[in-house]
């Protein structure tokens, strides 16, 4: 799995003109699942997300995790994440998991998430999203699952 991770001040999503998420203060996460990834991944980058430390501290040292705040999750579905462009101009999506997989481990990633006292929205998994959001510093952190293993 793959995860763009953004500090946001807040985030929403928009579906055909009506928002059907939104959050203040906390973490818009782009999700995409490759076909090789397994619930293991999902339980793993739910925790690292949880645990996290990207937001200041009281001497502004980014030392605090979004559970520390208290804060929320706005986790959205992106297979794009698995593009890749290496051959010619348009990206090949090869690498990305069917949509029943990634529906599936993207709801694990959420409920994982929600197990670790996140209050998570999400976004429509396959639909055509309207994402806007005021990133906080920017701060984005790039995480992969990839190489993980479940021992």
């Amino acid at each position: 799995m793959r995860l763009v991770v953004q500090r946001v001040r807040q985030a929403s999503v928009t579906v055909d003109g009506e928002r059907i998420s939104e959050i203040g203060c906390g973490l818009l996460v782009l999700v995409g699942v490759s076909h090789g990834d397994t619930l293991f991944d999902a339980a793993y980058l739910a925790g690292k997300t949880a645990r996290l430390r990207i937001f200041k501290d009281d001497e502004g040292k980014m030392n605090r995790s979004v559970q520390d705040l208290h804060g929320r999750v706005l986790a959205v579905s992106q297979f794009t994440l698995y593009g890749d462009c290496n051959k010619g101009n348009r990206p090949s999506f090869i690498e990305a998991a069917r949509p029943e997989q990634g529906e599936a481990l993207f709801n694990n990633y959420v409920q994982e998430l929600g197990a670790l006292g996140l209050p998570v929205q999400t976004g429509l998994f396959g639909g055509d999203m309207k994402v806007e959001l005021l990133n906080d510093g920017p701060v984005t952190i790039l995480l992969e699952s990839t190489g993980r293993s479940s021992g």
